[in-house]
């Protein structure tokens, strides 16, 4: 079971509903650990005052807020929480809006929301009530000491909270070159906006995410694999140097685009040649670096 985030209720009007906040995302990105180059050794972070320099630990640093050139309020967490309590220990919904009029652009972190002791027939019952109005709810939520937008979404068996961000964190496309808005005010044609239609319905399928993944990642580790089983002596191959761009004239033919999109992938000619065999030398034993000292 993923951590508990937060601890509170849900208000809406007089109705109260205690509830648990829960990560819904997690990372399983590359963990590159910084080295010093000559020695290999790990590079920390250090603590340091920026006067003097001096490293200190983690108890001795407290917060505060700058209201005038060197001088601080400074603020504990329990001052922090107890400015509003009402606010850190509350999903405070705002209004509801049409699930369909909340634009994807807003949306930031995902978190799964879970009845506490107590609190299981209201939240059943806002859950119950947001699917059948097809609305979601727009809160204020306080988590740790930062207050986030946030949209309370129902899915069949729970409430997610959608931290969402705030009108003015989201820039103008004004000043970008969109094309026109309409087909024919663009310039496209029909037979071109059929087949694209055709295309889109050739490669639609069911959402299922299972089926991606990060190839990226996969790669990344394949090399480190191939770099270890060569004793990380000499670079194991050559990258496959991008394709050079086709030059082409400013008018493109979109139909034929579209039209070759549509027949798929061209099948092959002729088998794929044999792979070279390349003799490899026994692999290098690691090599190691005297540290520092």
């Amino acid at each position: 079971m993923p951590r508990v985030m937060w601890k509170g209720a849900i208000s809406f009007g007089l109705v109260h509903a205690p509830v648990a906040l829960y990560p819904a995302a997690k990372h399983d990105d590359i963990d590159f650990d910084w080295l010093q180059k000559k020695t290999l050794e790990p590079v920390g972070y250090k603590r340091i005052v920026k006067k003097t320099g001096k490293e200190i630990d983690k108890e001795d640093i407290v917060k505060g807020i700058q209201y005038e050139p060197g001088k601080y309020v400074l603020l504990s967490d329990d001052e922090i929480r107890s400015a509003n309590v009402k606010s850190t220990h509350t999903i405070d919904i705002l209004a509801f809006a049409d699930a369909s009029e909340l634009s994807f652009l807003f949306f930031e972190t995902p978190y799964y929301l879970a009845p506490t002791k107590g609190g299981e027939k209201v939240y059943a019952l806002l859950r119950e009530a947001l699917l059948q109005t097809k609305k979601i709810g727009v809160a204020n939520v306080v988590i740790q000491t930062k207050q986030h937008l946030a949209a309370l979404i129902p899915t069949d068996t729970m409430i997610v909270l959608n931290t969402l961000r705030w009108g003015s964190e989201v820039r103008p496309f004004d000043d970008l070159a969109i094309p026109e808005k309409g087909a024919k005010a663009a310039g496209i044609k029909e037979k071109e906006l059929t087949m694209a239609a055709q295309l889109i319905e050739s490669m639609s399928e069911k959402w299922d995410p299972s089926q991606y993944h990060d190839t990226f990642r996969d790669d990344i580790m394949a090399l480190v694999k191939r770099k270890i089983d060569a004793g990380q002596a000499e670079i194991i191959a050559d990258v496959a140097p991008d394709k050079p761009e086709e030059k082409s004239d400013n008018v493109i033919d979109l139909t034929e685009i579209l039209r070759r999109s549509l027949r798929g992938p061209a099948k092959e000619k002729s088998a794929t040649p044999a792979a070279k065999t390349v003799k490899k030398k026994p692999a290098a034993a690691p090599r190691t670096r005297k540290a520092a000292g």
